[in-house]
């Protein structure tokens, strides 16, 4: 399986439902027809039929005409997709993440009509400084907010 694979979306989203799990749980001991199943349900036979159609698009169910009924089967093989999807997510990343060090982190600063002329223009780069997190009493009162002004559409946001 590579390593840009698609999650099985269907698969996961047929599966997301208690009753089409139950459908399945009662389909792997067997192949059984709509009606076995209805009566396994407090639920309808259309209900039933809706939610082995989900399954069927999903690929988790093949239906055989006997008949005048529909017989259902399990396809777990159509797991092994999923099955190897969530492997692959659960393993760990190769490569280990490198730990950055804040003194060494650069902010890029750009200003708005250099940034409007030419977008290949290298932006200016500093080093960026620790804030403190608090803030004594008279850093407080200095520091508060200007009155907000009104904006040229004459709204006060």
């Amino acid at each position: 399986m590579s390593k840009r694979s698609k999650p099985p979306i269907a698969l996961y989203s047929a599966l997301a439902d208690t009753t089409r799990c139950r459908i399945l749980e009662i389909l792997k001991v067997a192949p059984t027809p709509v009606h076995v199943l209805t009566e396994a349900f407090s639920i309808s036979r259309p209900a039933i039929s809706r939610h082995l159609r989900v399954l069927k698009s999903a690929g988790l169910v093949a239906e055989v005409k006997k008949g005048r009924e529909n017989v259902y089967a399990f396809r777990p093989a159509k797991l092994t997709a999923a099955k190897g999807w969530l492997d692959l997510i659960a393993t760990p990343a190769e490569a280990e993440t490198p730990k950055v060090e804040p003194e060494a982190v650069e902010v890029i600063i750009a200003k708005p009509a250099e940034a409007a002329k030419a977008k290949a223009t290298p932006a200016q780069t500093r080093k960026a400084k620790a804030k403190p997190i608090f803030k004594d009493e008279k850093q407080v009162e200095a520091s508060a907010a200007p009155a907000p002004s009104i904006s040229q559409m004459g709204f006060d946001f």
